[in-house]
C-alpha cells in the first residue's frame, strides 16, 4: 500500500477508531461502516492482554467502552472477549466484542481497508513488539499497515525489528524542524493535528518524501471551530487541492470523504 498521494493518485480517507460517530469505536462494526462510508484506511488503537494478545481498544481500561471494569493488561483475552463493547454506544450494537489485532487484519483484507495501528501499550512494550512481529509475519499484512505512536523512539526500534514496516509519528505541536523530527526516527509519515497543520511544513515534508496524515477531529469540534470563525473545511480543501495532505482522518468518515471528493 502506498501512503503518498503522489504515489497512489488519491487521498486516503481514514476513520479515527473507525467511523466512530456512527458505531462503537475500534470495533469490527466501526471498521465495516468506515469502509461503507468511503474510507480507504482506519486508525485503530492497540494494547496487550495479560496473556499476551494484542487487542483493539483505545483506553488502558475497559471501563469507558464496555460493560465491564478493569485494566486490559490485568485481564486475559477470554475475560476481555466476554465483555459487551457495543451497548454503551447504542443498543443496536449489543454484543459487539473487543477484537484482536489478528481479527481486524483479517477483516481489513476482506474489505480492502488499510490500517494505521496506534501503539497504546505502556506496561510491556517488548512483549507487545514480539506479538506484533508474529501478527505481521506475512508480507501481505506488513504492506497493508502502518504503525503509529507518540513515542517516535519506539517506532525507530520497531522498524529495526520489522524493516518493511511503515511508521508514522503523531504530533500535537508545530515543530521548528518537522523534517528533522521525522527523519530522526526514520518515519514514513507525520500524523499532524489540524490545529497545528501548516502548508509550509507539509511542503518541506513532501520534499523529503514523508507522507502526511491530517486529523480533523469530530463534528462537534469542527462546529465549535466554525462558530468561532475558524471554519476548517475551506482551508482543508485548499490544502487538498495543493496536494499537501495524503490522508485526511476524522471521527466522521462521511465528512472526510465528502471533503476530499468536493476538493478533488
Amino acid at each position: 500500500m502506498y501512503w503518498r498521494y503522489a504515489q497512489n493518485g488519491f487521498v486516503h480517507v481514514c476513520g479515527h477508531r473507525g467511523h466512530s460517530v456512527g458505531a462503537p469505536e475500534n470495533t469490527l462494526a466501526a471498521l465495516r461502516v468506515n469502509r461503507d462510508m468511503g474510507g480507504t484506511t482506519a486508525e485503530i488503537d492497540t494494547v496487550l492482554t495479560a496473556d499476551g494478545e494484542i487487542v483493539v481498544i483505545h483506553d488502558l481500561s475497559v471501563d469507558r467502552t464496555t460493560d465491564g471494569t478493569g485494566i486490559v493488561a490485568d485481564m486475559t483475552l477470554a475475560q476481555v472477549r466476554a465483555l459487551d463493547a457495543g451497548s454503551w454506544f447504542d443498543s443496536a450494537f449489543a454484543g459487539e466484542r473487543i477484537a484482536t489485532l489478528s481479527e481486524v487484519l483479517t477483516l481489513s483484507h476482506e474489505i480492502g481497508l488499510g490500517l494505521e495501528i496506534e501503539v497504546k501499550e505502556k506496561r510491556n512494550l517488548p512483549k507487545y513488539t514480539d506479538r506484533l512481529v508474529q501478527v505481521l509475519a506475512d508480507t501481505e499484512s506488513l504492506s497493508h499497515v502502518m504503525a503509529i505512536s507518540f513515542d517516535h523512539v519506539y517506532l525507530r526500534h520497531l522498524k529495526a525489528r520489522l524493516p518493511g514496516l511503515a511508521t508514522g509519528g503523531i504530533v500535537h505541536a508545530r515543530h521548528g524542524d518537522p523534517v528533522g523530527v521525522a527523519q530522526s526516527a526514520g518515519l514514513d509519515e507525520l500524523c499532524i493535528d489540524l490545529a497545528v497543520f501548516h502548508p509550509d511544513d507539509a511542503r518541506a515534508l513532501h520534499d523529503a518524501g514523508i507522507a502526511i496524515r491530517c486529523h480533523a477531529y469530530n463534528p462537534d469540534a469542527l462546529a465549535l471551530m466554525a462558530a468561532a470563525g475558524l471554519d476548517a473545511r475551506p482551508q482543508v480543501q485548499q490544502w487538498l487541492r495543493e496536494g499537501l495532505i495524503d490522508t485526511l482522518s476524522s471521527d466522521d468518515v462521511a465528512w472526510a470523504a465528502r471533503t476530499v471528493a468536493e476538493a478533488l
